[in-house]
């Protein structure tokens, strides 16, 4: 795949991720840090400008299908568009009209259009089904921030937590198969109610979701960011006309999931040990503190990313997602 086709294909998710006009400026800035820093590792100015194409409207849907001959390239094309507006819930009309037109315009095999289309509805009928009921989250408790643990069994217990989510999320992220990156963000908002629920903290997926994106962890700019890596990785290849990878030749820097949930599962836990008395910058702020280390503990951990990855099928996965595993 050449530099022009990879350009097409992630100009495809950049357009989808603005699909419905109402991005927050927190999540836009994210996507636009994540395009230029795409850009910047595969050493093309032409990557690091696609957002500004998207925003400015320089480039058009059609232009990008047209840089599309390949039919295993228009269908990741296609797929990527899909989990990248899956990415906060169910499509709203404007991304289902957007999703409609591009699969028009791609002239998929209607086929293998539609097998994707059902794993990525499995993967979100089992995030809905074992999302946390909507309830009433506790007034926040005037502790002091980042408060002692009274509770060492419990911490080490969390400790333990964090740690598989992350190992499970980079391995996740190693398979090439687009439902897998589509699990990612159900199973950071499930070890988030998990956290939460250790402190008597009783959470809705609306307020994890709101929590994880204050932090700094944008919902799009994750699949965005996922998917950009395994496409200029050389994860994504084509075997026998489907998408597929050699895991065991994918780089370190790769494997950026396995660092996100880790800093994001450390501070969900001061935070609510805390007594969730930490401010927005704050919050932040301690979020990409424990990023680098975490980023440092991916390199150690990738081996045990690479086995996990080697063991997980998509009914393994969705049990995880429902919490059944």
């Amino acid at each position: 795949m050449d530099l022009k086709e990879q350009q097409a294909i992630l100009t495809i998710a950049l357009l989808a991720a603005f699909a419905d006009g109402d991005k927050a400026d927190s999540e836009r800035e994210a996507v636009r840090r994540l395009a230029e820093s795409l850009g910047r590792e595969a050493g093309g100015a032409a990557l690091a400008g696609l957002y500004q194409d998207v925003l400015l409207k320089r480039v058009t849907l059609a232009d990008a299908v047209a840089a599309l001959g390949d039919p295993a390239q228009r269908q990741l094309a296609y797929e990527m568009a899909v989990c990248v507006c899956d990415a906060d819930g169910r499509q709203n009309a404007a991304e289902t009209a957007f999703l409609s037109d591009l699969k028009s315009r791609l002239a998929l095999d209607a086929g293998r259009a539609q097998a994707f289309e059902q794993e990525a509805d499995a993967v979100l009928t089992a995030a809905a089904a074992a999302a946390p009921v909507s309830a009433p989250v506790p007034a926040p408790a005037q502790a002091p921030q980042g408060a002692p643990a009274s509770d060492p069994a419990r911490e080490a217990a969390l400790d333990k937590t964090i740690l598989n989510a992350a190992l499970l999320n980079g391995a996740l992220e190693l398979l090439p198969q687009s439902w897998a990156s589509m699990a990612i963000i159900p199973l950071q908002v499930r070890m988030v109610y998990n956290i939460g629920r250790s402190y008597g903290i009783e959470l809705d997926q609306g307020h994890i979701k709101e929590f994880i994106t204050t932090v700094g962890v944008g919902l799009t700019s994750q699949y965005v960011e996922q998917f950009g890596r395994k496409l200029l990785g050389g994860l994504l290849g084509k075997v026998a006309g489907r998408t597929i990878g050699g895991i065991g030749s994918v780089a370190t820097g790769m494997v950026m999931s396995f660092a996100t949930t880790y800093a994001l599962g450390q501070v969900a836990r001061r935070y609510y040990a805390g007594g969730r008395v930490m401010s927005t910058a704050l919050l932040q702020q301690t979020f990409q503190h424990l990023l680098a280390p975490a980023q440092q503990m991916q390199n150690q951990y990738l081996p045990q990313m690479k086995d996990l990855s080697r063991t997980l099928d998509m009914g393994k996965v969705l049990g995880m997602v429902r919490g059944q595993a």
